[in-house]
């Protein structure tokens, strides 16, 4: 029984290399990879927030924090799980229909974009009423975002040497982070458990699972690198994990 791998894009619509770069991995990279993975690709997992160009959904909620709506809420978190949506609904309940006991890697493509500084996070706090808004800079190049309670160092370092091929890849601020949280090895930041907070990359009880953030608002990046970065990604998770972790 091979390992299966799932691979996730559009979370958030308007991030178009996840849509774009799952969709390019299943035409050109995908067959390569099935002698040694089952592989399931969710390429467009909000097609309304990907029509209309918008982070949340048609009700003003953002699906990245729904993939868990039974999880718990931690006071003075910078964000919890939240109630289920359409989104997230639709995706466990296509999971659930696949029987897998065991999840061996997934990888949930995004973007961080300028528009989450002068759109989402304003549009955020004034539905949440909030009056303070985080002073982060958005981080110039490509990232990965790791779950904290796990230790996979030479995992994330296989995937940004093979991202490094096609982008540049972000560096840490000043305070050693990037988007508010700590920078742990180049091109990685370290948050709480994906599940714990709702998140996408939290969905299944994959060994190995991570966020990309390609910034495709730099003035190194065009679309095609910006979804051959999601490519190259995927490509060097699913290498290691090949030469590493299969008998």
């Amino acid at each position: 029984e091979k390992p299966c791998v799932l691979i996730t894009g559009g979370v958030h619509g308007y991030e178009k290399s996840g849509v774009q770069g799952a969709i390019r991995f299943l035409e050109t990279k995908a067959e390569s990879f099935s002698d040694s993975f089952r592989i399931l690709v969710a390429p467009c997992v909000s097609p309304w927030g990907y029509e209309t160009i918008q982070r949340w959904n048609c009700r003003a909620v953002d699906p990245n924090r729904s993939f868990n709506p039974e999880g718990e809420i931690v006071p003075g978190r910078s964000f919890n799980p939240e109630p289920a949506t359409e989104e997230s609904t639709a995706l466990i309940g296509l999971l659930e229909t696949m029987n897998v006991p065991q999840w061996k890697c997934h990888v949930d493509l995004h973007e961080t974009t300028d528009s989450d500084d002068t759109e989402f996070r304003p549009a955020k706090a004034s539905r949440d009423g909030v009056v303070e808004l985080p002073d982060d800079e958005i981080p110039d190049g490509f990232y990965l975002v790791s779950d904290s309670t796990k230790s996979q160092s030479d995992w994330y370092t296989a995937m940004i040497e093979s991202v490094r091929k096609v982008t540049h890849i972000a560096e840490a601020d000043e305070h050693g982070k990037m988007i508010g949280e700590d920078v742990i090895q180049e091109g990685v930041i370290a948050i709480p458990s994906p599940k714990s907070l709702g998140l996408c990359a939290g969905v299944t009880n994959a060994e190995f699972a991570t966020t990309t953030e390609v910034y495709p608002d730099s003035p190194r990046a065009t679309d095609d690198i910006c979804n051959d970065a999601q490519i190259a990604c995927i490509e060097g998770a699913l290498r290691f994990i090949q030469e590493n972790h299969l008998k």
